[in-house]
């Protein structure tokens, strides 16, 4: 929700590029955490649950 939310104030203020670029680094952001908790023996789910949080914990790191 935080990063739809970001994604769409960007795409109104600066253009479609920039949103897909946003939209590109949260996917990246996503599938390397997901890569990384698989390699550690997770479960899918757990991976998956974990991906999202890493990366929203990153995303508010910053802010």
């Amino acid at each position: 929700m935080v990063w739809a939310v970001v994604a769409c104030f960007v795409y109104f203020v600066y253009g479609p590029v920039v949103a897909v670029v946003l939209g590109g680094l949260f996917a990246v952001s996503f599938v390397v955490g997901f890569g990384l908790r698989r390699r550690a023996g997770h479960s899918v789910r757990c991976s998956i649950y974990g991906a999202v949080g890493g990366v929203l914990d990153k995303s508010i790191a910053g802010f």
